[in-house]
């Protein structure tokens, strides 16, 4: 099968999530720029669930470019992981409404593990289908930074319970983690 078919299919499901994402915000009641008080907490959910998103979008961009066949399993890790990507716009906006209370926060986190989580078995399902020598396998490694991020949003979900402030803090050190360019599948393809 063409994976250029199920990249368009991704791409278009990530633009939707966006597009939910934007539409969550409102107008300020007001004229002056006190006005945007109340919505800071939205605005700032929003801002990392934009990055978050493009995170995601990049690298499976170039995870994509690196895989040679897509399987049915590879179709099914995709929409696994597009399953919980597309939770993002919901726990987005109920964090930010509620002012980073611990349930919305916990449930945030919560989602970002699932989603770290389906990143993973989409890698995993790709490298089965094409074997140990794939681009893949010698792009990803160890994927070192994949497992830190799982674990961060471990330790970030019971924190959004007691102290949501270091949740939030590991979100947003996790999105800092992976803005740093992977160059690991870039490198791999140009020495092929």
């Amino acid at each position: 099968m063409s994976k250029s078919r199920l990249e368009a299919f991704s791409d278009g499901v990530l633009a939707i999530i966006i597009t939910i994402m934007v539409l969550e915000l409102h107008v300020p009641r007001g004229e002056d720029i006190g006005a945007l008080r109340p919505l800071l907490p939205i605005l700032l959910t929003y801002v990392l669930s934009f990055v978050y998103i493009g995170i995601y979008w990049n690298n499976h961009h170039h995870l994509l470019h690196a895989t040679r066949h897509v399987r049915g399993s590879v179709l099914w890790a995709n929409l696994h992981l597009l399953f919980w990507l597309s939770l993002l716009p919901f726990v987005t906006g109920w964090m930010g409404a509620s002012g980073f209370a611990p349930d919305p926060t916990a449930l945030y986190g919560m989602v970002l593990l699932m989603s770290g989580i389906a990143y993973w078995i989409l890698e995993r399902s790709i490298i089965a289908g094409e074997g140990e020598d794939s681009l893949v396998k010698k792009a990803v490694g160890r994927d070192r930074k994949g497992i830190a991020s799982v674990l961060l949003y471990a330790v970030a979900i019971p924190c959004g319970f007691f102290a949501h402030w270091i949740a939030h803090s590991i979100y947003v050190l996790v999105a800092l983690i992976w803005l740093i360019p992977d160059r690991r599948i870039e490198r791999v393809l140009a020495s092929e």
